[in-house]
């Protein structure tokens, strides 16, 4: 595709080769430089700018103020809630459980996961001999809404990251609400399991059978709603809060740049005048030095006089 001459707009083809246009005579690659470096450090400039509003944001998203501290960690803890058993269901014959590693039930979360995707026409094949009402479904649909949460608190705390151009976004507050919501949802499904299970003799999970089937919600659930809860708040808390605008936390970067640059100045001040101290010192002591001698070598005269 030809360009043209910037100084006359005659087209240029691929077999201009020169640097200066036939027609004008100018140096096309030396046209108006000025011009074209002042636009440069401009654009530079404005790169610089985004990057700095980028970082002032982003930083002051995670740190900027004690309640987004406060934020940030309450954002991850609920992650631990999902690594406590949620839900047991104990039988004659074992124990399932919505319980990642297995604490309190013989088949764990793990487990389950295995048997699902090794059997899963089973587990459908189950569900419909309960037509979609048994103790097979209702925990296998609670196991869905724990997922859920667990995929809810784990978008919310990565918008945290993410959403930084917008501090007092409420989409991360949503985000708690309806992870508390799906984890409640799970417990309920699972209560409506354990009542179903009176009417059933026997409940297949897959490969694993269950007898009189008792239990219900353990005490990681709680656990995990307290802190999913207290996310919730915390996110709702610095929905609310005022924020700083770009142009203040720009401000705040360079009064802090002041500071750090005037620190710097006066540690080199410091020590260009120990080094100037240092020099006198030497000359003093040279002096002093010079002077000794030469009162020995006065001496040494009169002496042989």
């Amino acid at each position: 595709m030809a360009s043209v001459c910037p100084n006359c707009g005659k087209k240029l083809h691929f077999y201009n080769v020169k640097a200066d246009c036939s027609q004008c005579g100018v140096s096309i690659p030396n046209f108006n430089w000025e011009k074209r470096l002042e636009e440069d450090n401009a654009n530079a400039e404005k790169k610089f700018q985004s990057f700095y509003r980028f970082g002032n944001r982003f930083a002051y998203s995670i740190w900027g103020t004690k309640l987004r501290i406060v934020r940030i960690i309450l954002s991850f803890l609920p992650a631990v809630g999902f690594l406590l058993p949620w839900a047991t269901l104990k039988s004659d014959a074992g124990s399932v459980g919505l319980d990642l590693f297995g604490m309190t039930c013989d088949t764990s979360l793990i487990d389950l996961f295995k048997d699902f995707f090794a059997n899963s026409g089973v587990y459908f094949a189950n569900m419909g001999y309960e037509n979609y009402s048994g103790t097979l479904f209702y925990t296998m649909l609670a196991l869905v809404f724990m997922l859920l949460s667990a995929i809810f608190i784990i978008v919310a705390f990565f918008m945290i990251l993410f959403k930084t151009k917008k501090p007092n976004t409420k989409a991360m507050a949503v985000m708690d609400v309806l992870s508390v919501s799906s984890a409640i949802v799970s417990s309920v499904l699972v209560t409506l399991g354990v009542n179903a299970a009176s009417a059933e003799t026997a409940v297949n999970f897959g490969t694993v059978p269950l007898y009189n089937i008792s239990g219900g919600v353990a005490w990681g659930f709680y656990v995990a709603l307290a802190l999913l809860v207290a996310a919730t708040v915390i996110n709702i808390l610095v929905a609310k809060a005022p924020a700083k605008t770009d142009e203040q936390l720009e401000e705040e970067r360079l009064q802090r740049k002041a500071i750090k640059d005037e620190k710097e100045a006066q540690k080199e001040r410091e020590r260009e005048l120990a080094r100037i101290e240092n020099e006198k010192r030497a000359a003093a002591e040279q002096a002093e030095k010079v002077k000794l001698a030469k009162e020995k070598l006065a001496k040494r005269e009169t002496k042989k006089k």
